[in-house]
């Protein structure tokens, strides 16, 4: 059975820097407010009418294909992890295709609404094609648009602050003999318990099932479509809800226990680790979990401070950075994890 390996990464963030002092003149916040409870200092918005999340994901592709020393052409597989896609449907996956304009192959292209724990997913997906012999250069890209979606008033403070744009990826292939560079073991988690604690609800195709149809104010008459009302306009019901202490008191309980399997898995111990690349959830959250696993500050690699929460695209990003910043060399043992909507969670131990 084959071995995978990461044998290309890059990544992509929009020039416009919004910092926390550009929010406090929209909504009711403070930058101390922001870094106090997030860590965060300014995030990265797209372009208006210029940029979008296949856009985004096309930047960073482009640059993990140059990285890998292939050719787009060779790519033989799509996999897009996001929350934030340019349509309903289809997904990003076959708009990154004609983006890249490798339609001609006829490639298959997956999306994975995994949402923060998206790439996690798609990594894990791509490692059991690649050790089948299925695929041989399978391109996963996870980015975002987020400030297309945000309610930026006070009403929406408590999401809006924590989102920013960008977008990372990596092409996969076999290792070759000799090599050290492989994914080691992947792990991937879910509870629907709370599913709406952390939620993009409306608009929806649910017509007030796990609601109150009358409070979202749904029609009696069986003809008119169900999908979005005037009511969930004015009352700003079609943005993001978190239940943000839910969220981290969770985040905190999962993010050590998958990193611990998949050492566990791999026969590795905390210490063994060069670095950890949590998914940027909250710079606290990061803290909390580095002090759990008695890991040092240079074990642990955020740059939250920078780009907020880019969900999908949090960890291709962060990993990028840590490679170009010399901070993971080859052979270093590596743990990726995430946590988020749904709720889903999961890590991937590799050696880089």
């Amino acid at each position: 059975m084959n071995r995978t390996k990461i044998a290309g990464i890059g990544h992509y963030v929009p020039e416009r820097i919004v910092t926390n002092a550009e929010l406090e003149v929209v909504m009711d916040t403070s930058d101390e407010w922001i870094i106090e409870r997030t860590g965060i200092e300014e995030r990265r918005f797209g372009e208006r009418f210029k940029e979008n999340t296949t856009i985004l994901g096309a930047k960073a592709a482009r640059k993990a294909i140059e990285n890998a020393g292939i050719e787009a052409e060779e790519i033989d597989f799509i996999i897009f992890a996001t929350l934030s896609p340019d349509y309903f449907f289809p997904g990003c996956g076959v708009l990154l295709q004609r983006e890249l304009g490798i339609t001609s192959t006829e490639i298959g292209a997956l999306d994975v609404r995994n949402q923060c724990s998206g790439f996690v997913y798609g990594m894990s997906i791509a490692d059991q094609f690649i050790k089948t012999g299925h695929y041989k250069n399978i391109l996963l890209v996870g980015a975002e648009m987020h400030s297309m979606g945000l309610d930026f008033t006070t009403r929406g403070r408590n999401v809006s602050v924590i989102f920013g744009d960008g977008a990372g990826a990596v092409v996969l292939q076999p290792s070759r003999e000799g090599e050290s560079s492989e994914i080691l073991t992947t792990h991937l988690h879910a509870d629907g318990t709370y599913a709406e604690e952390l939620a993009f609800i409306n608009p929806g195709a649910h017509g007030g099932v796990h609601g109150n149809k009358d409070e979202m104010g749904y029609s009696e008459n069986k003809w008119d479509p169900i999908f979005i009302t005037q009511k969930m306009l004015d009352d700003g019901m079609t943005f993001p809800y978190m239940n943000g202490q839910l969220v981290f008191k969770t985040a905190v309980k999962k993010f050590p226990e998958v990193i611990m399997k998949a050492l566990n898995t791999a026969g590795k111990k905390a210490e063994e680790l060069k670095l950890v690349v949590p998914h940027q959830a909250n710079l606290r959250i990061s803290q909390f979990v580095q002090r759990m696993l008695r890991l040092r500050d240079d074990q642990v690699f955020s740059n939250i401070q920078k780009y907020g929460n880019t969900t999908a695209a949090s960890i291709p990003i962060a990993l990028s950075e840590a490679v170009q910043q010399g901070v993971v060399q080859r052979g270093d043992l590596v743990c990726l994890a995430a946590f988020g909507s749904g709720f889903t969670w999961g890590s991937v131990l590799l050696t880089w």
